[in-house]
């Protein structure tokens, strides 16, 4: 088991790198190529030119172990955002963050249910209403892919502009809504209307605990260790074990282990010791061993080759269509009404439009309840990687008579 473990680790580390770069040379962020490299690996392409071999390198006993690695790494990845965001940067920007996020969020539902209702009757599942049927189909075109956003705001070096930080704070704020949304949903077609109720209880609870005690502590640690009181292994341990309970706490709660994950790292004092050791230590191996097998191995699940026929790939125009404009539009719009000028607006409302692998998340539970089909599944992961693919090329465009520093974005 482990032998084989280590070699479809490996597979998948060696092509993600040779992906991303070969989609570097080309202008798009490596990510994009990490994520169609594991398409490639997967049933949809391997697997079909050479299922011996595919199945060879990723026997099914495996592909537990490797969505538990890839998760862990795409934790510790937004743990490292939160270490690197700036909490002092919200104030005075909180406000336009949230309009911005909640748009995002509200636009696209509606739209995605108003398209739930020309879908229910080719592709809707047995045992589902249309109205359930619909409030799925808005939260999956609602979602913005808190990390793949981070990952791309980073290659294009964007992440420490006011463009980058207005949009990491809007996904994250947008995606903490989605998952509430989501968790209300869950609860309809369970039978559990409540769950919602609790699910936001619970989130508001735990982000005022991260702001009023531990926010606190961490600045403590951060005080001690500069003052040489308290050994940096000390420090560094301290925030792990914050890492640890807070990705669980908020698995719990419903709103996914990542946001957790981020707001311990967010906490930390920006400027402190405690994170510059966090980013030296941590920042290399998770980018380069952990991270691509976030990003590739989603694509083991996918097959593409469900779609076949002139009417499905029509349909999946229309879902690509439907979840641009939603989110595009209420982006930008939004950002207009909070006073951003119209070409960051526009960049803003791009960058907000990537989907990515946050998006699967949420089409596997989907898939998991069967109130999506495989060949509608299929679907909304080819929306999820064309949005991705177009965020850095559509923003260039856009942002090409306005240089992106911490002056001209929004």
């Amino acid at each position: 088991m482990i032998p084989n473990l280590l070699l479809a680790l490996a597979v998948i580390i060696v092509v993600a790198h040779l992906f991303g770069a070969l989609f570097r040379r080309i202008g798009q962020p490596p990510v994009v190529g990490e994520m169609i490299a594991g398409i490639s690996l997967g049933p949809s392409l391997l697997g079909r030119i050479a299922p011996g071999l595919s199945a060879e390198l990723f026997p099914a006993a495996i592909l537990p172990y490797l969505s538990v690695v890839s998760q862990f790494g795409v934790i510790l990845f937004l743990f490292l955002v939160g270490v690197e965001f700036d909490i002092n940067w919200l104030r005075g920007r909180s406000r336009s963050s949230f309009v911005i996020s909640q748009a995002s969020i509200a636009t696209p539902f509606l739209l995605g249910a108003a398209l739930a209702v020309w879908l229910y009757r080719p592709f809707g599942p047995p045992g589902f209403s249309l109205a359930e049927f619909a409030l799925f189909i808005g939260v999956a075109m609602s979602i913005t892919a808190f990390p793949v956003l981070a990952r791309i705001l980073r290659d294009l070096r964007l992440d420490r502009t006011r463009l980058g930080r207005t949009a990491l704070t809007a996904a994250a704020v947008g995606d903490v809504s989605a998952w509430c949304l989501l968790a209300f949903v869950i609860g309809v077609v369970q039978s559990q209307p409540e769950r919602i109720l609790r699910t936001v209880a619970l989130a508001a609870a735990f982000i005022a605990l991260m702001f009023l005690a531990v926010r606190p502590f961490y600045a403590w640690i951060a005080r001690n260790q500069a003052r040489k009181q308290l050994p940096p292994s000390v420090a560094f341990l301290l925030a792990c074990a914050g890492l640890a309970l807070a990705a669980l706490a908020t698995d719990r709660i419903g709103i996914h282990a990542l946001f957790g994950a981020f707001l311990v790292g967010v906490v930390i004092p920006h400027h402190s010791a405690v994170a510059h050791n966090l980013h030296s230590i941590c920042e290399r191996p998770v980018e380069t061993l952990l991270l691509p097998v976030f990003f590739a191995s989603t694509g083991l699940f996918t097959q593409i080759g469900l779609l076949h026929g002139p009417r499905t790939w029509a349909v999946c125009l229309a879902i690509f269509a439907v979840a641009s404009l939603g989110k595009v539009g209420g982006s930008y719009v939004a950002a207009r009404l909070t006073g951003s000028r119209p070409r960051p607006a526009a960049a803003l409302a791009v960058l907000m439009n990537t989907r990515g692998l946050m998006e699967l998340i949420v089409l596997n539970i989907g898939l998991k309840l069967g109130i999506l089909s495989p060949a509608l599944f299929a679907m909304f992961v080819l929306m999820a990687v064309a949005t991705t693919f177009a965020t850095a090329p559509i923003l260039k465009i856009v942002m090409r008579r306005a240089p992106l520093d911490s002056e001209t974005s929004p």
